[in-house]
């Protein structure tokens, strides 16, 4: 059994930064944790967008709080997100993640395979394969 306070994670080595300033992301579980998959509390900063594409890694993504928008760069499609929904990187999607200026989103994400907790995005928006 493990349990995770999202207290002690804040301010510690497994909160990071995206150095453009956009979203932080605190990680709770890892891949050492050996679940099969990894999860993060991410918030992303009311009024930016984030080009993101996880080639190595399938995403889950559940709002938690605020609103904004996922825009696939395959299609041009615009998907609203708000509290209440998830959306599945089902496809390794290059995605634009936008949240409104209204407020932060607060999203719970779930990777597979999992993070490590070290990686950081490339300037594709791509988390390296782990290969451990």
């Amino acid at each position: 059994m493990k349990v995770v306070s999202l207290k002690d994670v804040i301010g510690s080595e497994n909160e990071v930064k995206a150095e453009n300033g956009n979203w932080v992301s605190r990680r709770l579980l890892f891949k050492k944790d050996g679940m099969g998959y990894s999860v993060n509390d991410t918030v992303i900063h009311a009024g930016t967008e984030t080009h993101i594409w996880y080639q190595n890694h399938l995403e889950a993504v559940y709002c938690i709080e605020g609103s904004g928008e996922v825009e696939t760069i395959k299609d041009g499609k615009v998907w609203p997100i708000q509290a209440g929904d998830i959306y599945a990187l089902d496809e390794h999607d290059e995605h634009l993640l936008r949240a409104h200026e209204g407020g932060d989103m607060r999203m719970v994400c779930v990777f597979n395979p999992p993070l490590t907790g070290k990686e950081h995005h490339d300037e594709n928006g791509v988390y390296p394969v782990d290969e451990d």
